[in-house]
């Protein structure tokens, strides 16, 4: 079956972060602590086929590890519990994450692969192991099926099966699978009521 993968990535902040787009002294480099991600079926009835989380040590310019802000621990539901009983390195991140798409083409809901790839591996002084090839941005899709684009620019990834008025399970906002998952609802969703042709995955 043809499928895609639908990911979400959490990143380091503190409070003000995105608006300062962490230049400020004391911000923290935007290294990823937690990747999430949907195996969705393209044919069929559109299933979903698989989830992956993990969560990344995350490494300054130096290699020692970042102590999360209570700010990130408060938005994202990361404690440092979580990094110290389940946290891999961001090579073996990678790695498995790239293992669970079996090859599928990557989405999510802005350039997320940015903070992954580029600004991570860069940090970690580490080889990307996934080429910018197999990335892609999910808004493309929404603009296909039809989204007005001024309801994009104020749709964050979190609220977007909300938008549709897609029934799901309840979702924890920045988290990366729970993240990963409301746009999967949707591309799904459109799929099923023929908004969006599964060939459009195809397309760019």
């Amino acid at each position: 079956m043809k499928t895609a993968i639908i990911f979400d990535c959490e990143f380091l902040c503190l409070e003000g972060s995105q608006r300062r787009f962490w230049c400020a002294a004391h911000d923290p480099d935007p290294v990823i602590a937690q990747i999430g991600a949907v195996k969705l079926g393209l044919e069929d009835d559109f299933p979903l086929l698989g989830t992956h989380r993990a969560y990344i040590r995350p490494v300054d310019r130096f290699g020692q590890r970042y102590a999360l802000d209570p700010f990130f621990t408060k938005l994202t539901g990361i404690t440092e519990e979580d990094l110290e009983a389940e946290a891999v390195t961001l090579r073996e991140a990678l790695a498995d994450v790239d293992r669970f798409s079996g090859g599928a083409r990557f989405w999510s809901w802005g350039k997320d692969e940015l903070n992954m790839i580029a600004i991570s591996c860069y940090v970690a002084g580490i080889q990307p192991s996934i080429p910018a090839t197999r990335f892609d941005n999910a808004v493309k899709l929404l603009i296909a099926a039809g989204m007005p684009i001024e309801d994009l620019a104020r749709t964050p990834s979190n609220k977007l099966a909300d938008y549709y008025g897609v029934e799901h399970t309840p979702l924890q906002g920045h988290d990366a699978l729970d993240d990963a998952l409301s746009v999967t609802y949707t591309l799904q969703h459109l799929m099923k009521i023929g908004k969006l042709r599964p060939d459009t995955f195809d397309r760019f």
